[in-house]
């Protein structure tokens, strides 16, 4: 069978382009990359970097049809989780997220790890998960 070794990049359709690259760059420190015209013409593109690994956050804004609230309920993308080392590690985006003012769950025990769940200006669930317990 064929193998990959990495994820390339994720990309997410919002509503707002600008509101979601700045929160997405604010809370969880992204970089900006560059901004492109979506290659089949349907809007605009934003992609950040994360600035000590490959990962590439695209965020997509079409045009046609700018969306609503994102909901785990319906088919497609149900949460996107991003690992941390250890429960110390989730302690301190704990206090970073109480700083920020974002909302979050209480750190709790998850089926492999601990873990923090919060949400994007658009409804996208997102997790905080410690690699162990």
């Amino acid at each position: 069978m064929p193998q990959f070794d990495t994820v390339h990049h994720i990309n997410l359709s919002v509503m707002d382009l600008d509101r979601s690259a700045e929160w997405y760059e604010r809370v969880l420190g992204l970089q900006k990359g560059w901004e492109m015209e979506d290659t089949e013409g349907r809007g605009k593109k934003k992609i950040l970097l994360h600035s000590s690994s490959p990962f590439r956050l695209v965020l997509s804004m079409h045009q046609a049809n700018p969306g609503t609230a994102a909901s785990e309920f319906r088919t497609g993308l149900d949460h996107l989780a991003f690992g941390v080392p250890d429960r110390t590690a989730l302690e301190e985006w704990q206090r970073h997220f109480d700083a920020l003012g974002v909302e979050h769950t209480p750190i709790k025990e998850g089926a492999t790890g601990w873990l923090i769940i919060f949400r994007d200006p658009d409804n996208i669930q997102l997790e905080i998960y410690s690699q162990s317990k």
